[in-house]
């Protein structure tokens, strides 16, 4: 799979709302209701990514926060796959 350029990555950011990019990742913050919403939603990224076989950095914190880092490790930055998971994340939320 190939690295995407900031532009390309940019240009897909535009249609997921709130993901940035940020040192040759793309990451997203999200508030959840209370730590069992978060601690489902984790669940739900972690299944997702398990049917990808592509697996983010997962970070809960503040009891209702999940923060979300996607990258490519093997291609040192951010690929079709980071952004496909993505688009898969959105729609759990």
């Amino acid at each position: 799979m190939k690295r995407l350029s900031p532009e390309e990555i940019n240009n897909e950011l535009i249609t997921l709302n709130g993901w940035i990019y940020n040192n040759n990742s793309i990451e997203k913050g999200f508030i959840l209701k209370d730590f069992a919403d978060a601690l489902s939603f984790i669940i739900k990224c972690g299944i997702e990514s398990e049917k990808a076989d592509h697996h983010p950095d997962l970070l809960l914190h503040s009891w209702n926060k999940v923060k979300i880092t996607l990258s490519t490790h093997s291609e040192g930055g951010v690929t079709a796959n980071d952004i496909k998971l993505a688009q898969q994340i959105e729609k759990i939320n």
